[in-house]
């Protein structure tokens, strides 16, 4: 399906009038929740995320097929001023190794039974330096936009957003500070490993791209201050609840760009959890913000969507018992 906006004024309108869980749906599974043999309350969390997956998917008694994990790479100018342990030249290479299978997100897709998309945007045109200019021009922007729209198969049941993109992480903690509030160096964290000159040398171009740029308009700071992947992944997720896809959050860059979403409309990240705490430093203070509680903590600070597909695991093991145990009267089994 073809993204049914070209212009930014489409976009925001679309995030204001998005669809809303199916409250019949909630209702039964609420219901079947009740019903199952065990105790209240003995599984958790993963009863209330059965419930939230049972209402983005219209039935209260669903099931997990069809996940999809789409990857987005994108290039950014701001490397420049070496803001990355690595070199740009990564981002290509890591593309084709996502591509010949041989990532770590390549396996763990295929251990969750979810098909994995890589999509990379213009890698031979980085954005624009931010310290100088906007990273992309109103063009640029939509045309990242759509591309993460697009990619979202519609037949899908679930989405991870992932991403590769060598200065990406400075990009982030720009939009994250932009959007939400806050300095640079509150914001800014080591990204693929930077030593304290790099980090210093990282907070210093933060700072300077906030002080270029500006804004209150949310899109405006991802236009400006972000990369083509984070836009991508920004109308990947809303393009998921357009369908009624249930979404997965990976890391810092992820949630940068669902923030954007987040601070445009209040419930634009209803159909969304968060797939894990990283170890990138501000991605608590970011979740915090979003009001999102990871499913998983394990010090990953990989990006490419990992986290999130580990999350996976969870969300079908939730669904999996709250639809398929038996329900006390088919069990024959007393409720007390």
């Amino acid at each position: 399906m073809q993204a049914p906006f070209s212009t930014l004024a489409a976009f925001r309108d679309f995030l204001t009038d998005a669809p809303k869980p199916d409250s019949a749906a909630i209702a039964g599974a609420e219901e079947r929740n009740g019903q199952l043999t065990k105790p209240p309350g003995a599984l958790g969390r993963l009863e209330d995320l059965a419930i939230w997956y049972a209402g983005w998917r219209g039935t209260p008694q669903p099931d997990i097929k069809a996940p999809q994990v789409v990857v987005f790479a994108g290039n950014h100018g701001v490397c420049a001023k070496a803001v990355s342990a690595f070199p740009p030249e990564v981002t290509v290479q890591m593309v084709a190794n996502f591509d010949h299978g041989g990532a770590a997100i390549n396996q763990l897709s295929k251990a969750f039974g979810a098909r994995m998309d890589v999509h990379a945007l213009s890698l031979d045109v980085p954005t624009a330096d931010f310290t100088e200019q906007p990273a992309m021009t109103e063009d640029e922007f939509i045309a990242a936009l759509q591309t993460g729209w697009n990619a979202v198969d519609p037949a899908a049941d679930l989405l991870v957003t992932g991403e590769m993109g060598i200065g990406n992480t400075t990009s982030a903690a720009a939009v994250a500070a932009c959007v939400l509030g806050g300095d640079a160096a509150s914001w800014t964290g080591r990204g693929t490993g930077v030593d304290d000159a790099g980090l210093a040398r990282k907070t210093d171009v933060v700072a300077q791209g906030l002080a270029l740029h500006a804004t209150d308009d949310p899109l405006e700071a991802l236009r400006c201050l972000g990369g083509r992947e984070l836009a991508a992944m920004a109308g990947a997720i809303a393009a998921a609840r357009h369908h009624s896809i249930p979404v997965i959050l990976d890391g810092f860059i992820c949630c940068a760009a669902a923030a954007v979403l987040a601070k445009l409309a209040d419930a634009a990240l209803d159909h969304c959890v968060a797939g894990h705490l990283s170890a990138e430093g501000a991605h608590r203070k970011l979740l915090e913000a979003l009001g999102k509680e990871p499913l998983l903590d394990l010090g990953l600070r990989l990006g490419e969507g990992s986290g999130a597909v580990l999350a996976i695991g969870v969300l079908k093991g939730a669904v999996a018992c709250h639809s398929g145990m038996a329900t006390f009267a088919e069990a024959g089994v007393s409720d007390g």
